[in-house]
């Protein structure tokens, strides 16, 4: 079993930044890959970015280069450093942990972003 929790949403301006962080917990040496999704509204959830164990990193195509995922293995945290943001970037954002049999995800933390 792993453990997920995300802290750092919140209200921001368009063109602000904030730093999301998922730290887990329990059986993390069977986690492969930290992922990051968010669901908007009445819109289906949707990868942001991928980081795997070995330190690569992948992005949704319309992100790229705005949002930064990252890990701190001695914290057991993965970062999602959002940087410009737009009120499109409105959603609540969740951490998923992917090991070789099973998926978990964290309870998610809202992001809005006002114009």
């Amino acid at each position: 079993q792993v453990q997920l929790v995300e802290s750092g949403g919140g209200l921001v301006q368009a063109g602000g930044s904030l730093r999301l962080s998922c730290v887990a917990s329990g059986s993390i040496v069977s986690i492969n890959v930290m992922d990051w999704y968010r669901q908007a509204p009445g819109k289906e959830r949707e990868l942001v970015a991928r980081i795997t164990s070995g330190g690569t990193t992948n992005y949704a195509d319309s992100l790229k280069g705005r949002f930064t995922v990252s890990r701190d293995n001695a914290k057991n945290t993965v970062y999602l450093q959002m940087n410009s943001l737009k009120p499109e970037d409105t959603a609540v954002y969740y951490c998923r942990a992917v090991s070789r049999l099973f998926d978990y995800w964290g309870q998610g933390t809202q992001v809005t972003v006002s114009s």
